[in-house]
């Protein structure tokens, strides 16, 4: 199995919020670009959407801030298929911020070893057929490039948020 590319994108000054670093929901929109991403390298791209009228929509989200993240700072997201199957599939994504070296568009599909994970997401998404309003399976195409592409779940996924006792 290969993984899916590295998602890649640099931390702009107006992303940063007045505690001098990226603002949280900034981590959300490299989040949801990562889904893009995602999307595109699995074929359900702007072509895909357009003649089937179908799309990934986020349904459920859950993500960790973990360390502050500078401006200026090149990220790389690591996305994992833990399922697909039906109308659901099953995602998260954890990001890194990257040295020069593994910044570069052409640098592998994992962060360096040494990579500290910023921030993760666990996301669940329905495949929906945006005409008729409603979820529908994905077509055997699409389901037979998600298949190879699942992966055991990391530690983390699957968690809740923990009660103010």
């Amino acid at each position: 199995m290969t993984p899916l590319p590295l998602f890649r994108e640099t931390v702009r000054p107006e992303w940063i919020d007045y505690n001098g670093h990226l603002s949280e929901a900034f981590y959300v929109l490299v989040f949801g670009h990562a889904t893009d991403a995602m999307m595109d390298a699995t074929g359900m791209d702007a072509m895909y959407r357009a003649d089937s009228g179908c799309s990934l929509y986020t349904v459920e989200s859950h993500i960790r801030y973990l360390r502050d993240v500078p401006e200026g700072a090149h990220l790389g997201v690591r996305t994992r298929i833990l399922g697909a199957g039906g109308r659901k599939a099953h995602f998260t994504h954890e990001m890194y911020v990257l040295d020069a070296a593994d910044a570069a568009p052409d640098a592998d599909a994992a962060p360096d070893a040494n990579a500290a994970v910023v921030a993760t997401s666990e996301m669940l998404a329905l495949h929906v057929d945006q005409k008729a309003g409603r979820a529908t399976p994905f077509p055997a195409g699409v389901r037979d490039r998600l298949a190879p592409l699942v992966e055991t779940a990391p530690a983390w996924a699957g968690r809740a948020i923990a009660p103010v006792v």
